[in-house]
């Protein structure tokens, strides 16, 4: 059983910043890439950010300068610092990762998402 705890979202103003965290535990083996989503009600999901086991990274345009992704190897976490935080970044954030699970089959992983609102 794989699980995806993510934290940190919450309402903010904006030109706020915040901090999300998403923590992976369970059968997980070789993690290749760490990511973020974002989806907003009637849209479709979208990919925020990605950071790879090179720690290589990807931005949506949109947040590019704003946001940057990071990841610890070793306790299997990503975070996603948003800074300069504006209404349309208003969403429920969605941790990803793309990793082998023990019969070393790629495997993709959601986390339940965390709500962010940028509102003043």
């Amino acid at each position: 059983q794989v699980q995806l705890v993510e934290s940190g979202g919450g309402l903010v103003q904006p030109g706020g910043s915040l901090r999300l965290s998403c923590a992976a535990s369970g059968s997980i083996f070789s993690i290749n890439v760490m990511g973020w989503f974002r989806q907003v009600p009637g849209k479709e999901r979208e990919s925020v950010a990605s950071i790879n086991s090179g720690g290589s990274t990807n931005y949506a345009d949109s947040v590019k300068g704003r946001f940057t992704i990071t990841r610890n190897s070793a306790s299997k976490t990503v975070y996603l610092q948003m800074s300069n935080l504006k209404p349309e970044d208003t969403a429920l954030y969605y941790c990803n990762i793309v990793a082998r699970d023990s019969a070393w089959r790629l495997r993709n992983y959601w986390g339940q998402g965390t709500q962010v609102t940028v509102s003043s």
